[in-house]
């Protein structure tokens, strides 16, 4: 199939990119993952957000890559008020992200030309470690960011995140997605996974909402996991997850409401190049 085709990993259908933009813009959160790396991830991710944009002229992009406490930054961003140099700074990107902005840069422009909202999904990166290492009961109520405590993660979940981390790896400490080992990990990715998912709530639940678009690491998302499963114990349900998919890789059933094929990646080298 061509690159840009969208399938439905329900069952392989094909569908069409008007079907798929139409039908997502009626939900009440959209959530676009990604590979953090991957330059091309981040333009579909753009291309995306501006189908939904000529549905939905109310929308609000959430970021992973943010804390919400740079989320004023962020909106004097998108107002216009900021230079590119004085955004990432004031942003702090290469203090708590440091991925090549470059990648991201596509999007953040298009945010500010369309003077869409932007605001921080994430929480503080020792909030996540001290609830791996110690749980969320251990944490007292001032520093816990407004979140509320994760819905506990299911079996399912965790064979999920047991396989994608290495699974049975020499050396690893444990020994199952079940064993006690692996808890300190879970509780730590769901801190993430409820974090984001409070943050769009925020959003999703107002009054005449917006649309929420989340722009989200994919092993956040996939097959309805993490974020997705958070965001439906804080009843918003009306959730589509779409996923770009390597051209060449197979589609996984039920990964995501919808995939789209995506070229090689454009920093491959041309034959006889």
């Amino acid at each position: 199939m061509n690159a840009g085709t969208w399938v439905s990993p329900a069952d392989g259908r094909d569908l069409s990119h008007a079907e798929v933009i139409a039908k997502a813009s009626q939900s009440q959160v959209v959530l676009l993952g990604e590979q953090h790396d991957r330059a091309d991830n981040h333009r579909w991710q753009m291309h995306v957000a501006a189908g939904l944009l000529a549905h939905r002229s109310d929308m609000v992009m959430g970021f992973e890559m943010f804390p919400a406490r740079l989320t004023p930054v962020l909106m004097e961003w998108s107002l216009g008020g900021l230079s590119e140099s004085e955004f990432l700074e004031r942003s702090e990107w290469h203090e708590v992200w440091r991925f090549d902005p470059e990648l991201y840069a596509p999007i953040f422009r298009f945010c500010r030309d369309h003077t869409i909202p932007m605001i921080g999904l994430n929480c503080r990166r020792e909030l996540v470690s001290e609830v791996g290492k110690d749980g969320w009961d251990a944490i007292p109520e001032s520093l816990r960011e407004g979140l509320t405590p994760a819905l506990p993660a299911t079996p399912d979940y965790r064979q999920y995140l047991f396989e994608i981390t290495g699974g049975l790896r020499p050396g690893r400490a444990a020994q199952s997605a079940q064993d006690p080992a692996f808890d300190r990990f879970v509780r730590a990715q769901q801190t993430w996974d409820r974090a984001f998912a409070c943050r769009i709530a925020g959003i999703a639940q107002q009054p005449e909402a917006p649309l929420a678009v989340g722009i989200i690491g994919r092993g956040h998302l996939e097959f309805g996991y993490g974020t997705p499963s958070q965001l439906r114990s804080l009843d918003v349900s009306n959730i589509t997850v779409l996923l770009p998919q390597d051209q060449l890789a197979p589609v996984i059933p039920n990964i995501a409401d919808a995939v789209c094929l995506m070229a090689r990646q454009p920093n491959e080298k041309l034959a006889g190049a």
